[in-house]
């Protein structure tokens, strides 16, 4: 069969151009490979070129290999970088693989640790000291550089158990138990001063890579700034602190007899004070007032009391001059009885039923001591009463007063209710006081009933 050409100028055709994704798709398992291999390297190293820098820290880079770094784009040596303008500061920071970058707290930190010491007298003590320190920002690469990350059990804690020591040998153990500010401070300013000195000594310019190596000299003498020391506990031996605290007692006690004493002294100034004004209103009050005013004043005390319904029990003749002495008992004395008393012999009911009352006169005579109810015959066969008796009345008031009952029934006697003629005779003897001497016997004729 004959062929024809595909064009009839009898021109071959145009070579048919392949698109980039047959290249891709040709070589698509070796770019796969190097794909997975980047990716390997990355996850990998990504932890070693990428550094985030926490808030409050600040790193110190450490190159491997004399090089181009990446952070100043210049030409840095090997070892550690010790210009803080090459400190890397807070954010996201790429180094190289081969480097290294330590990070450093700037922040306020805090250690507490217990030291032994020696007091003055050979007591041993134990302290618990806080000390808080703070880094100083340019001095964090030289400190690395001689001293590294340990810096804490290394440097500080050493320095301050030290002068913690030297300082409470200087006092007893009285004195650091009631010391403890003067402690602290001393302890403070001696480990800030020792660290000052000391550190210096540690830089060797020789060792340094860095351009101007004797500039670094002084980076260590404030590297770590200790601001305070706290003594948070003193330990003593436990018979050291018990005699401690009886001397303490003791001396508080003494205060307290010395305020006692001070105290007795005011008060006995105060009674002499008070028995000055009593004395003086004695002798003011003494020159008005007589023997007649007091009688007057106590009978009417005597005829308020007896008028009062608390009134029960009257006893005659055991007051000076003659005054009733008025007892209270609420319990033994019916209301009959201070009924009677109150009212007078014009109101007093028969203490038996059929028998005739005692005529209502104001100086009659008592009944005999036979009982209540038995009444004395009259004087003369007229029937008129006998006239009072004032000698009889007087004796009864000047005699003394009668023993008190041994036992209880003499108790109860005396708490009986008064009867009706004695009520009379305390009325007719106070009358007799308060009239006049010439009218008593008319009061008293006015008095008897008429026959």
């Amino acid at each position: 069969m004959a062929s024809y050409p595909q064009s009839l100028d009898d021109l071959p055709p145009p070579p048919r151009r392949r698109g980039w994704w047959r290249v891709v798709w040709r070589h698509l398992p070796g770019l796969s490979v190097i794909v997975m291999v980047g990716l390997l390297i990355v996850v990998v190293l990504w932890p070693y070129v990428v550094i985030t820098v926490p808030s409050g820290r600040v790193g110190v880079l450490w190159k491997r290999f004399n090089g181009l770094d990446l952070y100043c784009w210049c030409w840095v040596g090997r070892g550690t970088v010790l210009d803080p303008r090459e400190l890397r500061e807070e954010g996201l920071h790429i180094i190289w693989p081969w480097d290294k970058l330590y990070l450093y707290d700037l922040r306020l930190q805090s250690n507490t640790q217990t030291y032994n010491a020696i007091s003055k007298d050979g007591v041993s003590v134990g302290a618990e000291i806080s000390v808080r320190y703070q880094l100083l920002h340019n001095s964090v690469a030289v400190l690395h550089k001689f001293i590294g990350p340990d810096y804490l059990n290394s440097v500080i804690e050493p320095e301050i158990g030290s002068q913690a020591r030297q300082v409470i040998s200087q006092y007893t153990a009285e004195e650091v138990y009631t010391s403890r500010e003067a402690i602290q401070k001393q302890i403070r300013d001696a480990a800030q001063k020792s660290l000052a000195a000391n550190l210096n000594k540690l830089v060797q310019p020789e060792a340094m890579e860095q351009p101007d190596p004797r500039h670094y000299n002084s980076f260590l003498q404030d590297a770590i700034q200790i601001l305070d020391t706290l003594v948070l506990s003193i330990e003593l031996p436990p018979d050291i602190v018990a005699a401690i605290n009886r001397q303490t007692e003791q001396y508080y006690m003494i205060n307290e007899y010395k305020f006692r004493v001070q105290r007795e002294a005011e008060e006995s100034k105060r009674k002499q004070i008070e028995a000055d004004g009593i004395a003086a209103f004695q002798k003011t009050v003494s020159k008005g007032i007589s023997d007649s005013y007091l009688r007057w004043r106590g009978i009417e005390a005597t005829l308020a009391l007896a008028r009062s319904p608390n009134t029960k029990i009257v006893i005659i003749g055991s007051g000076k001059d003659g005054l009733p002495i008025i007892l209270g008992n609420d319990a033994a004395t019916p209301p009959a009885a201070a009924g009677a008393s109150a009212a007078g012999p014009s109101s007093a009911a028969p203490a038996v039923p059929g028998e005739t009352p005692p005529p209502p006169e104001l100086n009659a005579t008592p009944p005999n001591t036979g009982g209540p109810n038995t009444t004395k015959p009259p004087a003369g066969s007229s029937g008129e009463a006998a006239p009072p008796s004032s000698s009889k009345t007087a004796t009864a008031a000047s005699s003394p007063p009668p023993p008190p009952p041994a036992n209880n029934e003499g108790r109860e006697a005396s708490s009986s209710p008064l009867t009706l003629p004695d009520v009379q005779s305390i009325i007719s003897r106070i009358s007799g006081v308060l009239l006049p001497p010439g009218t008593s016997s008319g009061a008293q004729t006015a008095a008897k009933p008429k026959p």
